[in-house]
């Protein structure tokens, strides 16, 4: 069991510095692009420690600890990226200044993270849906966190503040399309998820039974 906890320990303590990371920074360079990273890898990291509770706690408890995680990492993302692509819009029309650097060098930062992230997870990617989806969730964030790279590179460029939240309005749609696309697949993996359990220990029982 220990090597299903190990990555998912790793992946959620990476993903609580990424959130806090991005989150702080959005708010200090006023990026919404980052923000908008930054709330879903929020989403993620609720999904990431469910997932190691899941694997900690009795059996009889893993099921619902599943539920809520692929909750998070589906109707949550969902929802907090609806709640950003509406603040964006309004950034558009009552436009305030990006500090053009802060969305570039953190992204960048993120970038590199979420690969950490993706990483860890990949050994036991194959132990369920649940967690296939956060590894697909944190793969796909590898190539969101760049987002406010090229936000941060426009800003500076141009001068203008506007492509910020252009680029976070494109964030959002993605992660709710992305998202979607995903629950479609495997809704029924998602919503009766099998207990978490380690399929290397049930091999190797089966193998000594």
């Amino acid at each position: 069991m220990c090597h299903v906890r190990k990555p998912l320990a790793v992946a959620a303590g990476v993903n609580t510095a990424i959130f806090a990371m991005e989150v702080i920074a959005g708010f200090a360079g006023r990026s919404n692009s980052l923000i908008m990273d930054g709330m879903h890898n929020f989403s993620d990291e609720l999904a990431l420690v469910c997932l190691y509770l899941a694997y900690m706690l009795p059996v009889t408890m893993s099921k619902g600890l599943q539920r809520i995680a692929n909750v998070l990492n589906s109707v949550g993302l969902i929802a907090l990226s609806g709640f950003v692509v509406w603040q964006s819009i309004e950034r558009i029309i009552h436009p305030v200044t990006t500090v053009g650097y802060i969305p570039f060098i953190i992204g960048i930062f993120a970038a590199f993270a979420n690969w950490w992230v993706a990483k860890a997870l990949y050994p036991v990617k194959e132990q369920n849906a649940t967690i296939r989806l956060a590894y697909i969730h944190n793969l796909g964030d590898v190539y969101v966190s760049l987002a406010p790279v090229l936000a941060g590179s426009l800003v500076l460029v141009t001068g203008k503040s506007f492509f910020d939240p252009i680029i976070a309005i494109f964030i959002g749609i993605w992660l709710i399309w992305t998202t979607v696309k995903e629950i479609s697949t495997s809704y029924n993996e998602l919503i009766w998820p099998g207990n978490a359990v380690c399929k290397h220990d049930i091999e190797i029982n089966v193998q000594t039974a």
